[in-house]
């Protein structure tokens, strides 16, 4: 049963419950609810109150939820969402689609064009405010997603889904290795994992599909791979690769027509991932949210042999 079956709770407190949950601060809570912050703490207390729980652990540091808020979180959120749904079907009838749609990205992210994405909703949905942000790696949003801060992410899948997410493939994306051309592999047109084991690599940090994918390659061959640069994009790491830093796994769209850099394929290891939409799974998606998922498609820069159109849960 939830909290607010038995207590009278406002769409208002939970809204501000939430904001602060996200902002892990009052102060920053009501900037971004355009409020005083006296507003967001005698709401979150009056809930609290209501509830007969402490929702927030605080301190001069630090705000934090505790057992209790982490709980409450999730249902929250559903009802936001319902109500907005309820909003949604209101608005389709008269002024069209509007909200909210906060968008979680992967940093570097070259496999979608998010500049033309954003430029064509906010042209077709004037009515909507839409902001995007970038997260440290896959992980990093699809925590974003779990815990409210957005509503739908971009991310990569090395071989299983997050349960807790509702998500559509978009894209498979093969790896190659990329080596300077002056480099003693530029030579040879594939290379095994254990070819690899003395040289210096260019990688992404822990949290990234790519980075995930290339560590259980090494794991499995049981050989160590020394890092030397970390990066936030594959751009980023072709162009360490390009200047000899070291040599990268990295998507072959990255080098393509590069004649500084060199691909070749690692004939041992299955290399690929997959690119995903995702939302949450206990969330309702507004109108505004399938809105926005209806563009993705027309803004992929992936030839179309590499889209699977692949579903873990349709987001309707």
């Amino acid at each position: 049963m939830a909290y607010w079956d038995t207590f009278h709770v406002e769409l208002r407190q939970l809204n501000y419950f939430v904001a602060v949950a996200n902002e892990k601060s009052f102060t920053l809570a009501a900037r971004r609810l355009h409020v005083v912050q006296s507003a967001v703490s005698a709401a979150i207390a009056s809930l609290e109150r209501d509830l007969g729980v402490t929702l927030f652990e605080r301190n001069a540091q630090r705000v934090a939820l505790t057992e209790a808020g982490a709980a409450l979180l999730p249902e929250a959120l559903a009802v936001l969402d319902a109500a907005q749904g309820a909003r949604d079907a209101v608005d389709e009838l008269g002024r069209g689609v509007r909200g909210s749609v906060r968008v979680g990205m992967l940093a570097g992210l070259g496999l979608v064009d998010l500049p033309a994405l954003a430029s064509e909703f906010r042209r077709r949905y004037p009515g909507v405010e839409l902001r995007l942000q970038e997260a440290r790696g896959s992980t990093g949003v699809a925590a974003a997603l779990l815990s409210g801060e957005v509503d739908v992410g971009f991310l990569g899948v090395v071989d299983t889904v997050n349960r807790d997410l509702c998500t559509r493939e978009l894209i498979r994306v093969p790896q190659v290795l990329a080596v300077p051309a002056g480099h003693p592999l530029a030579r040879r047109r594939t290379v095994a994992v254990t070819d690899l084991a003395e040289e210096d690599f260019v990688d992404f940090p822990p949290g990234f599909a790519n980075r995930a994918v290339i560590d259980q390659a090494f794991a499995a061959a049981r050989i160590e791979r020394r890092i030397a640069v970390e990066v936030g994009g594959v751009e980023h790491a072709a162009d360490f690769v390009r200047h000899g830093v070291g040599i990268a796994i990295i998507p072959a769209f990255a080098v393509r027509g590069d004649g500084a850099v060199r691909m070749l394929k690692v004939k041992d290891q299955s290399l690929e991932w997959s690119l995903h939409l995702a939302t949450p799974r206990k969330r309702k998606p507004t109108a505004a949210l399938r809105a926005l998922a209806g563009l993705v498609d027309a803004h992929l820069r992936i030839p179309a042999d590499s889209l699977p159109g692949r579903t873990s849960e349709a987001m309707t």
